[in-house]
């Protein structure tokens, strides 16, 4: 079981860089999306439908703005649009897909770095973390994949001290994630099988930075520990260029 999260930055510009075709030679079971920026009428469902997806999608009220979807080989026996919250609902930032032993979401945790939202974005974790141990009481198996907007320790940063006022690395939102990780009962996959540096999954456009790898942890797949024994690999798919993130994978036996 093959599932991976991607940040598209935009799906119908990853569409005219070929992102069918990479989904075909990546060839995920399931594919987390994050920052649509679509309407359901916008995205190409039926070129997905020919590859074998099946797909769902939550937009936001806001044309061109965040938005969430998941695309599988499997159908669902249930998909969850939004987690009941409406401020939060209206942005596109929560889904979850059911299959049969376990569940999968696709969250777009609020940016703070441009406008000032980082009151906002603190109220969306702390709710995400009480969702998601509320949600575990009757869904034990959850793979929750997503752009968290944070890198939570400093060898997910490429200058962990010249950044560490800025929002994304604050020691608020760090604390957060590893709060979330240790009360969710949650794995960080791809840290389970990495502990080196210099794996990111965001680059800034500016000043070269992706091919300098000055880059960010954002994109993560988090695994409840009763799958633990169902890992089997995680990678960050760095060749794929349709957006400023990068895919990041896990694999599950």
């Amino acid at each position: 079981m093959r599932i991976i999260s991607y940040n598209v930055n935009g799906i119908r510009a990853a569409f005219t860089k070929d992102f069918v075709g990479w989904l075909q030679v990546a060839d995920p079971d399931v594919i987390c999306i994050q920052e649509s920026k679509a309407g359901n009428d916008q995205i190409d469902i039926e070129s997905l439908e020919k590859v074998g997806y099946f797909s769902y999608w939550h937009s936001a009220q806001k044309k061109g703005y965040s938005g969430v979807g998941i695309a599988s080989k499997v159908k669902p026996i249930h998909v969850e649009y939004g987690c009941g919250i409406e401020h939060y609902d209206s942005e596109g930032r929560i889904m979850r897909a059911d299959f049969e032993d376990f569940s999968v979401i696709s969250v777009y945790v609020p940016s703070a770095s441009n406008n000032g939202r980082l009151v906002f974005k603190m109220k969306f974790c702390y709710d995400f973390l009480e969702y998601i141990k509320t949600l575990k009481k009757t869904i034990p198996n959850l793979v929750i994949c997503g752009d968290f907007n944070i890198c939570h320790q400093e060898i997910d940063i490429h200058n962990p001290e010249g950044l560490k006022n800025v929002s994304g690395f604050l020691p608020m939102e760090r604390e957060w994630l590893t709060q979330f990780i240790e009360e969710c009962e949650l794995i960080d996959s791809f840290r389970y099988f990495n502990n080196q540096p210099e794996n990111y999954s965001w680059w800034s456009y500016r000043q070269n930075s992706r091919a300098r790898n000055k880059g960010w942890r954002l994109d993560y797949n988090f695994v409840s520990y009763a799958l633990k024994d169902r890992l089997s690999r995680a990678v960050i798919l760095k060749e794929a260029v349709h957006s400023d993130h990068c895919p990041v994978m896990v694999e599950l036996s």
